[in-house]
């Protein structure tokens, strides 16, 4: 089987063919051979390298849909008292360039333990789970495209 189209999660109303389960780690890629949970070899072989996402679609060159999930992986959930703290404790993480997932009052990163006594540190808790991991992509890695009107601007460069 082959891929070389992605349909985002929920824009495609298809009932998926198969499952293909990825850890964080895997799901950003422009070309790789995947295992579905039916058995079978699947390449994805795309123009440029995506970020997919949990329920996101791999569509077939046959029009079939392989159905993307994260695989459940080792984490840290992170809570703290108030907001002012778990700001806090995001922004050290962030400062350590480390992936975070934001989930409204508390946050998911990947087990680590000297950075969970860093979070307790903070006054944060922290519980050890299993779960789908799906950080934040960063302020710059794609979705962002710099344009602007070139009229008249006092700026000399090229695009």
């Amino acid at each position: 089987m082959r891929s070389s189209q992605v349909m985002p999660a929920s824009t495609f109303t298809a009932a998926p063919c198969d499952t293909v389960l990825v850890d964080f780690d895997r799901r950003h890629r422009r070309r790789i051979v995947l295992r579905t949970e039916a058995g079978q070899d699947l390449l994805i072989d795309l123009p440029q390298a995506v970020r997919l996402r949990d329920g996101d679609g791999l569509v077939l060159d046959d029009g079939g849909i392989v159905l993307v999930q994260a695989r459940p992986e080792p984490l840290l959930e992170v809570h703290a008292h108030d907001a002012a703290a778990l700001v806090r404790i995001a922004w050290h993480l962030g400062n350590r360039h480390l992936p975070v997932q934001l989930l409204g009052m508390h946050l998911r990163i990947r087990r680590d333990h000297v950075i969970a006594d860093m979070v307790r540190t903070l006054g944060g808790h922290v519980v050890e789970i299993e779960a789908p991991f799906d950080p934040e992509a960063g302020a710059y890695a794609g979705g962002h495209s710099h344009s602007h009107d070139d009229g008249d601007h006092a700026h000399p460069h090229g695009h």
